[in-house]
């Protein structure tokens, strides 16, 4: 994969907001009139206010939550940010274990902000690995 591919600018500011903890920096990095829909959750959040609490829900939730960059990719005002979001569940499912569960945001750009993100990741994944499914079993176990 070429580097062009694997940062951008939108990527890094990205990161770097969710990583800050910091409600109000993520929500700078978005249109005022943002679409944000965690589509896993079925949370649509619509404008910087319910985006805040959303971040807020997030970090109280997982307060040690760190995201890192895998790749993106952004081409006339559209893009994709492919992360790994990792942390210890205090929130989500009240388990106190550590999680770790590759995801994807769908992104629109307006004036160098996201206009709209769509996240998607495997919510099983992260309930396996807090112990609230059953491991999948792989070919050798079977």
């Amino acid at each position: 994969m070429a580097a062009a591919q694997k940062k951008t600018p939108i990527a890094d500011g990205w990161i770097a907001a969710w990583n800050s903890h910091d409600a109000e920096k993520v929500v700078a990095i978005f249109t005022t009139d943002v679409l944000f829909e965690d589509v896993t959750f079925s949370a649509v959040n619509h404008g910087s206010a319910e985006l805040h609490k959303f971040a807020a829900s997030i970090f109280e939730a997982v307060p040690d939550a760190k995201f890192e960059l895998v790749s993106s990719s952004v081409d006339r005002g559209h893009g994709n940010i492919e992360w790994i979001f990792s942390g210890t569940d205090h929130g989500l499912y009240k388990t106190g274990k550590r999680f770790s569960v590759r995801g994807v945001s769908a992104i629109d750009l307006r004036s160098g902000k996201i206009s709209r993100e769509l996240d998607y990741y495997d919510a099983a994944s992260i309930m396996r690995q807090v112990g609230l499914l059953p491991c999948e079993k792989t070919d050798s176990a079977k």
